[in-house]
């Protein structure tokens, strides 16, 4: 995908908006660090007044004597103003963690509703794998960006300059003498930037391509075990892990590079105090109690040098985590409810129309449909039988929207489908397709998918009618056995039957079947196109087959080669005219019986 894709917000205005009702809380949070990092100024400060009062040996005693209550006045306020800081820190890390939670929770949710209403255009464009590592390591990295990544920014810089401004009110030439050298620190941190930028993306697609090898393999596992491959995928994963690794040690050893120039700078300082306030104490030009100040201070000015590093290649991971996020949350899909779209909340009658109806995938050269035409009446039977690629499953996708035609029109009861609100639309249409998808929920859950009020005899009824009833019943726990993901521990003509009693409980007035039946016996499959004759509710039904048994019943056949229709009619007029579907069914049921 296009990294340099513009969006509508900035990465942190972006974050910004996601932090809605916590604008207040992340603001005093902010205060908070800026505050409790002031603080730290606290003891080095009294520590040197302490040391001024009482810098004299012989002196000490009478010096406490004489000054006793400021001398515990300024023990208290060290004490007092470092318990404050304490507590200012602790309510700090909280608040940083709230805010980050809800963030966290507001982007994923929407991302979650993002992807669920995106088109098959979306989901052939996106690896699975790669959806995951979005929604889990990308978004962990934008939590950390907010509850540490810039509480350490405000920290150092804070740190930093209250240090600094400190220092200077106490004497400028040895402050000079400190800070010089952090020009030095920024422009290393801004070489290392550049470098250890584009080492985060491509360790971001290391991840997402390890994410996606092992949900491909897991979801197939059935696959890899029929061929022996475990030690096969073992190895392959094996190479992807150590890619990752590998790419993950070069992106760190970017900041090694760079760490013992910053760390030389930063252990230079305390040098540099003790040559240059060693010389500024022998002159006079500032006291032991101000040389103290510094040495305890040294480190507010080490610290945040050193700390510029870790910041920078924390918040190139956000960067490159948050430019994957955004490409998502800013995404749009194609195939969405018009502006004057007509809501249909009533039963449709079920009247199906293509009108020279011509489609091409984005990606493909060749048109998978050409000038489709064809019409279902209400309650009719339609079966669509070809060859394997000859366009019946994009032909069906046309009806719910799943995908739009390049020219022509899909009508449903005389409206072009796209009038429609897409909800109305695909709530009367029931589908199901060879490759089925059961969830991980009961048998009965399944079957209530698309319709969670059904009684229990109403879903007997829909698993009756789909011939799944009885090997239901001799189940341990019958309609309450849990079906493992994808229906993992169910054979294909099971699951097949499930998917049909799923979309026939919806009732729908437009039931597509794609090969639904391809993997039950032929005994099974006549229950179940008797019952798909003698349902007690008005439907149309587009049926895609491959068996003569499936189809010989059917109000209409079409038949499909190279996109187009080449035969339309009854089994009989079929059989009569001689042509393709004459020739399947001397192939399927002999030579005889199409004589007959």
């Amino acid at each position: 995908m296009d990294n340099k894709k513009q969006y509508p917000k900035s990465r942190l205005g972006w974050l910004w908006e996601n932090m809605e009702g916590k604008h207040a809380l992340f603001i005093v949070a902010l205060i908070g660090t800026a505050v409790y990092n002031m603080l730290q100024l606290v003891v080095p400060h009294f520590s040197g007044k302490i040391v001024d009062l009482f810098r004299q040996a012989q002196d000490s005693k009478e010096s406490l004597t004489a000054n006793s209550d400021e001398f515990y006045r300024l023990i208290i306020l060290m004490v007092g103003l470092t318990l404050l800081r304490v507590t200012i820190v602790y309510l700090d890390c909280m608040a940083y963690e709230r805010v980050s939670q809800a963030t966290l929770f507001r982007i994923r949710n929407f991302l979650y509703n993002k992807i669920q209403r995106q088109d098959m255009k979306f989901y052939s464009t996106y690896r699975t794998g790669d959806l995951m590592t979005r929604v889990t390591g990308d978004l962990d990295a934008v939590r950390h960006n907010i509850a540490w990544v810039i509480r350490c920014i405000v920290e150092s810089l804070t740190l930093f300059l209250s240090a600094a401004i400190y220092f200077f009110t106490i004497n400028v030439k040895l402050a000079l003498c400190v800070v010089s050298l952090a020009p030095l620190i920024f422009l290393i941190v801004f070489r290392f930037r550049k470098q250890v930028a584009p080492m985060h993306k491509a360790l971001r697609e290391k991840l997402a391509g390890m994410n996606t090898d092992a949900q491909e393999n897991i979801s197939g596992n059935r696959v890899v075990k029929a061929f022996a491959r475990e030690e096969y995928e073992k190895e392959h994963f094996d190479k992807t892990n150590r890619d990752y690794r590998d790419t993950n040690i070069k992106t760190q050893k970017v900041w090694l590079k760079f760490f013992p120039f910053v760390e030389a700078i930063a252990n230079a300082l305390p040098v540099i105090l003790l040559l240059v306030g060693g010389v500024f104490i022998i002159r006079g030009d500032i006291t032991m109690g101000d040389y103290v100040s510094f040495s305890l201070l040294i480190w507010a000015i080490a610290n945040p040098m050193r700390m510029m590093g870790n910041i920078m290649n924390e918040f190139q991971r956000f960067s490159a985590a948050s430019d994957k996020i955004m490409e998502i949350y800013y995404s749009e899909a194609e195939i969405v409810d018009h502006p004057d779209a007509i809501a249909h909340p009533e039963r449709f009658e079920g009247r199906v129309e293509f009108d020279h109806v011509s489609f091409r995938y984005e990606d493909g050269k060749l048109p998978v449909l050409k000038d489709i035409s064809f019409t279902a009446e209400p309650g009719e039977t339609v079966a669509i039988i070809g060859e394997t690629g000859c366009g019946k499953t994009s032909l069906i996708q046309m009806i719910p929207r799943f995908y739009e035609p390049n020219s022509g029109s899909v009508r449903v009861d005389g409206v072009p489908v796209e009038n429609y609100k897409l909800t109305d639309l695909r709530k009367n249409i029931g589908l199901a397709t060879q490759d089925v998808l059961l969830y991980s929920d009961t048998i009965e859950g399944n079957i209530a998918y698309g319709a969670m009020t059904l009684t229990a005899e109403e879903v007997e009824k829909y698993a009756r009618y789909s011939a799944a009833s009885d090997f239901i019943r001799s189940m341990p726990e019958g309609y309450e056995t849990i079906v493992g993901e994808r229906g993992v521990g169910l054979s294909g003509g099971q699951k097949q039957r499930i998917s049909l009693a799923r979309a026939l409980a919806i009732k729908p007035s437009i039931l597509i079947l794609d090969d639904t039946t391809s993997a039950v016996d032929m005994e099974t499959e006549k229950q179940i196109q008797h019952s798909l004759r003698n349902l007690d509710f008005p439907c149309t039904k587009i049926i895609i087959a491959q068996r003569i048994s499936t189809t010989k019943f059917c109000d209409k056949i079409l038949v499909l080669k190279d996109g187009k229709i080449i035969e339309s009619g009854n089994h009989r007029e079929l059989v009569e005219a001689n042509g393709y579907y004459a020739e399947l069914v001397k192939l399927q049921l002999g030579e005889s019986v199409v004589s007959a």
